[in-house]
């Protein structure tokens, strides 16, 4: 594999790192006007916001650990797992835990900063370099009553080393990157790539006023001279005016249901919030484009893993998405008009937050939710807004705010609330207990359940109902931006044209998840309907749009596209850099300039990720691909067997590796892979498919067709598997076998005309 000198690598990423530089410093010009001055400074004017900040969990978000602030026990305090013993204790005034360390050893080290206050509080331990990382056990905050006032681990389901990016020591529980941004105000990395370490800098530790608000220096020399030049100005100094509910009231009308005084026109307060109560990638951290959600960061849809097929929160997931689906979002609904913005409790307690706008006579009644009144069954949440657990300890409000649905349990496997308290229950308990109290079912918002469900397990008609979701105007701008997500697996030309219509639209979400549609289609039609889009008002959606038209589709530009494209790149270039300490920026630019022709930048990328993180396979198998086209798989080979070193349960990596032994004619060592990664991964039917064939080619047809039963039995709709499990039992003469199969490819494309004549044939094999 050829080597590049460590000089000419970082000579290389100085250059993109200059040249994003130079493109911040441009964007952010005007935003350096403005400078930030402190929560202190806001108190003068805004006393009871400020006394409210002060109680709020956002002043104590991080602080420097002290006496005041350590709220563990650290008075020889003991936790023992996986064989290791930590010991929490102080000396000489300093908080220390004795744990295992970055070589494995047991070691002393101080703790820097507490981090959060309830119903935990982690612990920050600085490392060389400038980086600080958080200790992965943690203190349980809440009340012995409750379960609390204990150490205990945030992974107690699995066993972490030092290397393991998991491990207190690894990249994932690294603060500068994970965690910083959302716990301090103006929070700057300043990542040195050439060293992989960090000059962290904030104006303030914790979350002050300015986070939110932005830098406050204008709008105090506005304080100071109120006639002055930012008198006329909507912020009066301010870049962003948070004032979406300014003269707006919710009333209740003669049906009970609640109606806002006038239509909500933005969503400025609830991107602000999105910051940071949203599963999202971060790409700028400038006053300027934070301010404005989508030209800093990438949210998440509601895609499988991190949500249900129904929209309820699965993995760590925040607010933000859920929010969105609800019928409170459509209607107006802000944070604000729940929460105290400046202390971030509930603006009143129990169902009064929900009485605001729903009328107790109507909702606080029996013939409503069924329960004893003042049970937690009578409480609005309970039902509408249930709890998932994180972190051990931190049960989560779902923000979907949505209709018990325990039918959909019974359908695929998605929790409902009923069962939350009444565990002891079933599903068809809870779904025939809502049918009998309502016979005439309100369905609620999340309309499209079925059809991500249906999508997310590649069933017959998935496709289909996925359009109908993504062209559906009545469904909230969530769902149909995820139903773009999910038809960008795989793209047909009925997808791309309705992706096309829709980058007419003007929300951000559906338009770059519409742009994922259309990255997959043919050059022309990129060429035909994405140039426009590289300048569009988000920095989102021109990265997007400039990512989609890199490669073939950039060679027909002309001068105005051209100089749009380059810009719109770089703002690409600037946001993978903006995370330059992690290895997924840097396959990302490896897979950039691979597509654009540029071999020697891609392999330089690829490494660099792969330093950052020897466990980070995506990057070997890219690097191995590259390595292999050069003609080198003998270094192809030895790049996978290094990944695979670092991360044997990788079964990417044992099927790269398995597919390079075949390449090489070693054909035991191959069947042994392909074998190791069916076993890693069972639920990545390509895998068994693979294997499967290879079983088949080697002269083992019935081993082959027993793998890809299996895989069907874990994946019954994997169209490669059908179809090669079909083509061997009809070798094996098994004609009503591989009718069956037939049969469900025929469902899944009933547009195949291949298909259709193969199952024809088949009807009469098996007669």
């Amino acid at each position: 594999m050829a080597r590049y000198p460590r000089n000419v690598i970082r000579a290389f990423y100085a250059l993109l790192l200059l040249v994003a530089g130079l493109f911040l410093v441009a964007a952010s010009a005007q935003a350096q006007e403005a400078k930030f001055v402190g929560s202190a400074s806001c108190a003068q004017c805004h006393k009871a916001e400020h006394k409210d900040w002060l109680n709020s969990h956002h002043a104590v978000a991080m602080q420097v650990a002290s006496d005041k602030t350590v709220l563990g026990r650290f008075d020889g305090a003991t936790f023992e797992k996986d064989g290791v013993k930590s010991t929490f204790f102080k000396k000489d005034g300093k908080f220390r835990v004795r744990t295992d360390g970055p070589d494995g050893k047991l070691a002393d080290f101080d703790i820097a900063y507490t981090f959060g206050v309830a119903p935990l509080q982690q612990y920050l331990i600085a490392l060389p370099n400038g980086r600080l990382q958080a200790l992965g056990i943690a203190w349980d905050a809440r009340p012995a009553a409750e379960g609390g006032q204990r150490w205990f681990h945030l992974y107690p389901d699995r066993k972490l080393g030092p290397g393991d990016p998991l491990h207190w020591t690894g990249i994932d529980q690294n603060w500068n990157y994970q965690c910083a941004w959302c716990h301090s105000t103006n929070l700057q990395k300043n990542h040195d790539s050439a060293t992989g370490g960090f000059h962290t800098t904030w104006s303030e530790i914790s979350v002050g006023c300015e986070a939110c608000h932005g830098p406050a220096s204008n709008h105090l020399e506005w304080a100071k001279a109120p006639g002055g030049k930012y008198a006329a100005t909507p912020g009066r100094g301010f870049a962003l005016s948070l004032d979406e509910r300014n003269k707006a009231a919710w009333t209740i009308n003669a049906a009970g249901q609640p109606v806002r005084s006038s239509p909500r026109a933005t969503a400025k307060e609830i991107e602000v919030c999105a910051g940071c109560h949203a599963r999202r990638q971060q790409f700028a951290a400038d006053p300027a484009e934070v301010g404005k959600l989508f030209d800093a960061f990438r949210p998440s849809t509601l895609a499988p893993g991190l949500y249900y097929p129904d929209g309820q929160q699965r993995d760590e997931v925040y607010n933000y998405a859920s929010f969105l689906q609800s019928k409170m979002h459509a209607a107006g609904v802000t944070c604000s008009d729940c929460h105290n913005p400046h202390s971030g409790k509930l603006k009143f307690a129990g169902n009064a937050v929900c009485s605001q706008c729903h009328s107790p006579a109507h909702y606080e009644q029996t013939a409503h939710h069924h329960h004893a009144p003042d049970s937690k069954g009578a409480q609005c949440v309970a039902c509408h807004m249930p709890t998932t657990t994180y972190m051990g300890v931190h049960a989560r409000q779902d923000h979907s705010m949505r209709i018990p649905r325990p039918d959909r349990t019974v359908a695929f496997g998605s929790p409902n609330a009923c069962n939350k308290c009444h565990a002891d229950k079933s599903a068809d308990w809870a779904a025939a207990a809502v049918k009998a109290w309502f016979p005439q079912p309100n369905p609620g918002a999340q309309s499209f359940a079925e059809a991500f469900d249906l999508a997310d397990r590649n069933a017959p008609g998935g496709r289909e109902a996925l359009m109908r979701i993504a062209e559906d105007g009545a469904q909230s701008p969530i769902a149909r931006a995820s139903a773009f997500e999910r038809l960008a697996r795989t793209p047909s030309p009925e997808a791309v044209e309705l992706a096309t219509r829709a980058l007419a639209g003007d929300d951000p979400n559906i338009v770059a998840s519409a742009i994922s549609v259309l990255s997959g289609a043919d050059v022309a039609t990129k060429s035909k309907v994405l140039p426009p889009l590289l300048r569009g008002k988000t920095r989102l959606v021109r990265m997007e749009a400039a990512r989609a038209l890199a490669g073939e589709p950039e060679r027909g530009f002309g001068p105005e596209d051209r100089a749009a494209f380059d810009k719109a790149l770089a703002e690409y270039v600037s946001g993978q850099l903006f995370n330059a300490e992690r290895p997924e920026s840097h396959a990302n630019l490896g897979s950039l300039y691979l597509e654009r022709g540029q071999r020697d930048a891609a392999r330089a990328a690829y490494e660099k990720a792969i330093a950052i993180d020897p466990t980070f396979t995506p990057a070997a198998v890219a690097l191995a691909e590259l390595t292999r086209r050069a003609g080198d798989e003998a270094g192809a080979q030895a790049i996978l067997q290094k990944a695979q070193a670092a991360n044997p349960k990788s079964g990417e990596v044992a099927h790269a590796l398995g597919l390079s032994y075949i390449r090489q004619k070693r054909l035991p060592d191959a069947l042994g892979k392909l074998r190791e990664a069916a076993g890693l991964e069972p639920n990545e039917p390509r895998f068994a498919y693979v294997y499967a064939i290879a079983l088949h080619d080697t002269g083992q047809p019935e081993a082959a067709i027993d793998v890809l039963k299996g895989a069907l039995a874990r994946q019954p709709y994997d169209r490669n598997s059908l179809s090669a499990l079909a083509s061997y039992e009809v070798e094996a003469k098994d004609f009503s076998a591989a009718l069956a199969h037939v049969e469900t490819l025929a469902k899944l494309e009933p547009e195949n005309a291949d298909i259709q004549r193969y199952l024809a044939a088949l009807r009469k094999m098996s007669q």
